[in-house]
This record gives C-alpha cells, sequence and structure tokens, in this order.
C-alpha cells in the first residue's frame, strides 16, 4: 500500500504576505515591483495553471466534475471550455475551486518551505474571498477605480465593455476588501506612482 504524501510543513518564522486585486487592478505589477525589490513572490493562479495539467488526481477529479472536455485534445486543461461553464453555473464553480485550491495550497507550502527570506509573498485573485487573509501575517489590496480597471483590461484583453463589467461583477466588490486589507495601494495614476506607493508600503510592513 503506497502511503499519501504528507503536506509540507511551512518555513519557521516566515511572515507570509498575502497579495490581491480585481481584474486591472495591477496587482501582477505590484508583484513585480516587490520581487524587484529583492523578495519572492508566489502567484497563485499561474502556479494554478500548472497544477491542473501536472496533478494527475487532481486531472481525473476534474474531468470527473466537468467531463472529459474539460482537457482538450492534447491532453492540457480546456480553460476556455471550462470559463465559459463555471461563468453559467456558480455551484460548479465553486466547486471546481474546492478541488483546485487545496492542491494550490499544498504547492504553496512547499514553496514557502524553500525560501530564506523573512517575507514571502503570496499573490492571489481570491485572497478575501476564501478568507486566505486571515492565515497572513499582512495583506496587501491593489485597487483603482472602476473605470480605470475597465479600460485597462479592454486594451489588454480585447474585451468589449460589457464582458469586463460581467467579469467584474463576479468579484467581491472593492469597497468590502479594503475592509479586510491591512494595506491598499491605489493604481489610479502612473506606473512610477505605482512604485513609489509599493515600495513604500513594503517599507512599512519590514518595519513593524
Amino acid at each position: 500500500m503506497i502511503e499519501e504524501e504528507a503536506e509540507p510543513e511551512p518555513r519557521e518564522n516566515a511572515k507570509i504576505i498575502g497579495i490581491s486585486g480585481g481584474i486591472g487592478s495591477g496587482k501582477s505589477t505590484v508583484s513585480k515591483f516587490i520581487e524587484e525589490a529583492g523578495f519572492p513572490v508566489y502567484y497563485s493562479d499561474i502556479r494554478a495553471k500548472t497544477i491542473v495539467n501536472d496533478d494527475a488526481e487532481l486531472r481525473e477529479r476534474i474531468k470527473k466534475l466537468l467531463g472529459e472536455n474539460a482537457y482538450d485534445e492534447n491532453g492540457f486543461y480546456n480553460r476556455r471550455y471550462i470559463g465559459e461553464i463555471i461563468f453559467k453555473d456558480e455551484q460548479l464553480r465553486l466547486q471546481l475551486n474546492a478541488l483546485i485550491h487545496p492542491a494550490v495550497k499544498v504547492n504553496f507550502i512547499k514553496w514557502v518551505s524553500e525560501q530564506k527570506s523573512d517575507f514571502v509573498f503570496k499573490e492571489t485573485a481570491l485572497l478575501f474571498e476564501l478568507k486566505l487573509n486571515e492565515s497572513c501575517y499582512k495583506s496587501i489590496l491593489v485597487t483603482a477605480d472602476d473605470n480605470c480597471r475597465l479600460k485597462r483590461v479592454m486594451d489588454r484583453d480585447q474585451k468589449t465593455y460589457r464582458e469586463v463589467e460581467a467579469i467584474m461583477s463576479q468579484q467581491m466588490p472593492e469597497k468590502d476588501k479594503i475592509k479586510f486589507a491591512d494595506f491598499v495601494i491605489y493604481n489610479n495614476q502612473t506606473l512610477e506612482d505605482l512604485e513609489v506607493e509599493t515600495r513604500r508600503v513594503l517599507e512599512e510592513i519590514i518595519a513593524l
């Protein structure tokens, strides 16, 4: 009988800082600035894209939930097909998240155990929705006015106003996220302003 692999232990004393923000907020840009400042950043969404393809057990669970078409003819996670299904079915979306997020959690804890920094950062879109901020030392919310976010996503992804608006309507309102965040970075100005604000928040966190 093959024993199940135990979850790795988190690195002792590492302080986990959560980073989040709605679509078009600029959370990935803030995360890059933090990396450039010398701190490790775990990109949950990017990691998840790899895990759904590499984790054989997870693949089978996803197929059982969503059918064989959840993976394309080349055996890769069929993001467009799945996106269309779960966009229309909230219950199905929650069930899919319940499969993927535990696998990402195990991967994250292993990653933390490999880091040498006293501060590690975790970028995740659902930090507050899944209450992951409760297991973080501190949390950072990157936010911007709705009009700014809409325009950024329309320009970046070539989506229509209504398409972006529909995505935003499914996310937790910014005003609610602000209540939960320890630090808020407003991204309504220039890239230079965003970098300055990011470094200011970093200095505050390190000084705590």
